[in-house]
């Protein structure tokens, strides 16, 4: 991969120039990841934007609702 890929409907980046194309949060260098990681740790969505300021609120709650949209999905079938 040469170039960033954003992927469609989502706030996240994927660029190889940025924390080595780990997927990140639009406009940041904070890792998607970072945010399951924080909420699988007992942690709330407040917590982790306290911590992340970069992070758009709109951005985390949309990212947190197409994975739940793609489990309901996954569970249906």
């Amino acid at each position: 991969m040469d170039k960033a890929v954003t992927p469609p409907s989502l706030p996240i980046t994927i660029d190889p120039n940025i924390v080595s194309g780990t997927p990140v949060f639009r406009g940041t260098r904070v890792p998607v990841r970072t945010l399951f990681d924080y909420i699988a740790d007992g942690n709330t969505l407040d917590e982790f934007l306290d911590n992340f300021p970069t992070v758009q609120r709109a951005d985390a709650l949309q990212v947190l609702e197409s994975i739940e949209q793609l489990v309901t999905v996954g569970a249906a079938h």
